[in-house]
């Protein structure tokens, strides 16, 4: 049958699964959304605020579904805008697709009105991109993106139409859409070693990041662990791949890791990676990382082995694939003396924090408690990131969303108002910082046009928190640029954009406040006053090895 090029790129859509869809129309991309009008009984979309709002919205929607997000931008500032959630996601291995449009094909090149090579712009920070100029490659292109976008370690893949193509025609046939294989390239001889590794340990850990959700082996990482009986950390993008109550649980390793995360990693014999990447923020001196123990290596991305830190034995292939292999060979193991050490680290280092005032911590604790721990937590960037990371107890996976490579100040509420509508049986709660909240609280009025039921939790301490966190320990209380004291009024700011508000300084006003919220089934703000002095920790200073983690009582040593 002959299409258009805006009707194949909805019927590719409907081919994929797709449904939704966060972006905002202009010049370049009005046949498509045209043609999006005429099947809007079929695809659902969101205009957002701002382009970066729909990517962002697009990423919230994939970490909270595992499918694949989908976000459209017209040309030019449009689709640079997009830039950021791009990146966001491409750094945490979200599965995303953006859609632009650019100018017509004889236009490009002749720096024409609202004209970008985006596809340039973007190279970096895709898995792949491309500019279709011929509409007879559009759908192939189209489900290229999608399946590039899904197999092995995810990404974001960019398509650039021209407007030309999304007006012309060709001939369409639907193809049913390709099965996602799951890649693994290890051989049984790599099961072997690292059997020989497993059982030759006194003293393991397993620490779990992102992978372990992406390919959804919690229950895999689950049984492992209990085989080989060995403590668990987990990074900042692993958090509920396994269960946070659990006595084998540690907490989260790194900067702002717990001590019995940061000192039993130090001392194990064997370090086992499940999905995880070494970053900086896990590590902190690398030379020092881990320095007395074998590592071993599970990760579905080969560039990642020996990147950040060398191996003594790894295993190529999807998470899921190789704990199953794994756990069906591998005798139960016993490691009651190291476990019992750890547990005594658990109780002489618990994470603790000022009881006497309202805090960020107590307002995650009452969340946790309100929510029985079953809500959908997204964060924006900063000290209010780490609490919600140390504080709630994610059990399941695809429960806590944050920026965690990029650190995009402003990701929270977009990604919110995505996951919401992709879980909407879920309550879904943003914490953001009230320096994040300025950068994207447009999006409120994105939640209130749709009536989108999400609970934005501002932590407001009127400065930038965790850069001023740093100026207090590190640059002599230099403040500089990072005090936000101000005439703005948030709970106005909600209320005209079309949300309800609250606000709340003492301790019990939380727990009516978030049941309120979630009993009013509407997009609500409750703003939270607390100390701008507060802080975050334990903490690693930045070069210092991670058995170098200090918290308030280590300062009040120093100091006293």
């Amino acid at each position: 049958m002959q299409l258009t090029g805006s009707q194949i790129v909805m019927e590719c859509l409907l081919e994929q699964g797709v449904d939704t869809v966060f972006g905002y129309p202009g010049g370049t991309i009005l046949n498509i959304y045209d043609e999006l009008y005429k099947y809007q009984d079929r695809i659902k979309h969101y205009l957002t605020s701002h382009e970066q709002g729909a990517a962002h919205a697009a990423d919230g929607y994939a970490r909270a579904t595992g499918k694949v997000g989908v976000c459209m931008a017209t040309s030019g500032p449009g689709a640079t805008n997009l830039v950021t959630g791009i990146a966001t996601a491409y750094m945490d291995s979200v599965p995303m697709v953006a859609i632009t449009a650019n100018v017509v094909l004889p236009l490009l090149g002749k720096d024409t009105f609202q004209e970008v090579d985006i596809a340039g712009v973007t190279m970096p920070i895709t898995k792949h991109g491309y500019i279709v100029k011929d509409i007879n490659e559009l759908a192939d292109t189209l489900r290229k993106a999608f399946k590039i976008a899904q197999t092995g370690r995810p990404g974001p893949v960019l398509v650039d139409i021209t407007k030309d193509v999304t007006a012309n025609k060709t001939e369409f046939t639907p193809v049913k859409p390709e099965k996602i294989e799951r890649i693994s390239a290890y051989s049984e001889e790599d099961i072997k070693t690292a059997i020989q590794l497993i059982e030759e340990s006194k003293k393991p850990y397993i620490y779990v990041g992102g992978g372990a959700v992406i390919s959804e082996a919690s229950e895999e990482v689950a049984e492992f662990a209990h085989r080989i009986d060995a403590p668990v950390c987990d990074t900042l993008m692993g958090k509920g791949a396994f269960d946070g109550t659990d006595d084998l649980y540690t907490g989260m390793i790194g900067m702002h890791g717990t001590k019995t995360a940061n000192f039993g990693v130090s001392q194990c014999d064997l370090l086992i990676a499940i999905g995880a990447r070494f970053s900086d923020r896990v590590t902190g001196n690398a030379k020092k990382f881990a320095n007395h123990a074998k590592v071993l290596h599970i990760d579905i991305d080969a560039a990642e082995i020996n990147k950040n830190i060398k191996s003594s034995a790894h295993i190529i292939g999807d998470v899921k694939e190789v704990l199953t292999d794994l756990n069906q060979k591998l005798k139960q193991q016993d490691h009651k003396e190291w476990i019992r050490t750890i547990q005594e680290y658990k109780e002489k280092y618990p994470l603790k924090y000022q009881q006497k005032k309202l805090t960020c911590p107590y307002v995650i604790e009452q969340i946790d408690q309100v929510t029985k721990g079953k809500a959908i937590i997204t964060t924006d960037v900063g000290q209010h990131q780490m609490w919600a990371a140390q504080f709630y107890k994610y059990t399941k996976p695809r429960t806590f969303i944050t920026s965690g490579g990029l650190g995009t100040m402003g990701y929270g509420l977009g990604a919110c108002i995505g996951a919401k509508v992709g879980q909407p049986d879920k309550t879904v709660i943003n914490i953001a910082g009230d320096g994040c909240f300025r950068m994207n609280m447009n999006e409120l009025a994105t939640a209130s046009r749709y009536n989108i039921p999400i609970i934005e939790v501002i932590i407001n301490n009127q400065v930038l928190g965790m850069v001023r966190q740093w100026q207090t320990l590190f640059y002599d209380g230099r403040y500089s640029n990072t005090v936000l004291q101000d005439k703005v009024d948030f709970v106005k700011v909600a209320e005209a954009l079309g949300c309800e508000a609250i606000r709340v300084s003492k301790k019990e006003e939380i727990a009516p406040a978030v049941e309120k919220a979630i009993a009013l089934h509407k997009p609500v703000v409750i703003e939270c006053m607390i100390d701008s002095d507060d802080k975050v920790f334990p903490m690693v200073p930045a070069g210092a090895a991670i058995d170098e983690a200090f918290d308030a009582d280590d300062l009040k040593d120093i100091v006293d």
